[in-house]
C-alpha cells in the first residue's frame, strides 16, 4: 500500500489479486443477495483508492483492508434495516464445489453437499462470531487483528 500511495499502481494491481478472493468470499458471505456484495466488494476497493493519500501504517495492510470491509458490511445493514442475520437462498452465494482429483459426478455431488452443510453451519453462528471466524478464515487475520478491529 505505502508503494501504491506513492505513486505506484501496479502495486494496487497486486494488493488487488492478493486479496480479492478472500474478500469477495468474506462480504459475500456476510449479506444475503450477491449482487449486492459485488457492490460492497467495490465500495471497499474504492474507498482503499480515495484513502491512498492518508494511508497510514497502523496495522497490517490485510486488517486495513477487512476493517473497511467490516465497517462497510455494518453500514449496509444499518442503511437497510435488516436483520443481519445471513440466508443462502441462492445457488450463486454457494462456493465452487472442492477441487476433486477426479471428474466423477459422485465426488462432485458430495463436496457440494459439504459446501452447502457447511454454509449453513455458517450461518446459524451469531453474526459476531460468524464474522470472526470469516475474518479468519477468509482474511487470514490472527485473533489479535481481529479483536483489534472489533475495538475500533
Amino acid at each position: 500500500m505505502l508503494r501504491y500511495q506513492a505513486g505506484d499502481a501496479a502495486a494496487f494491481d497486486l494488493l488487488y489479486t492478493r486479496h480479492r478472493g478472500g474478500l469477495f468470499r468474506f462480504v459475500v458471505r456476510q449479506c444475503k443477495y450477491r449482487n449486492r456484495a459485488e457492490e460492497l466488494f467495490q465500495d471497499v476497493w474504492m474507498s482503499v483508492i480515495q484513502a491512498r493519500a492518508n494511508y497510514r501504517v497502523e496495522a497490517k495492510f490485510r486488517t486495513y483492508l477487512y476493517t473497511l470491509a467490516h465497517n462497510r458490511v455494518i453500514d449496509y445493514f444499518r442503511a437497510a434495516s435488516r436483520p443481519d442475520a445471513v440466508q443462502f437462498d441462492d445457488e450463486d452465494s454457494l462456493p465452487e464445489p472442492m477441487a476433486s482429483r477426479t471428474d466423477e459426478p459422485h465426488v462432485r455431488a458430495e463436496a457440494k453437499e459439504q459446501g452447502t452443510h457447511i454454509l449453513r453451519l455458517l450461518e446459524a453462528l451469531p453474526a459476531p462470531q460468524r464474522e470472526a471466524f470469516l475474518l479468519h478464515e477468509e482474511g487470514g487475520l490472527g485473533v489479535e487483528e481481529i479483536a483489534a478491529g472489533a475495538r475500533r
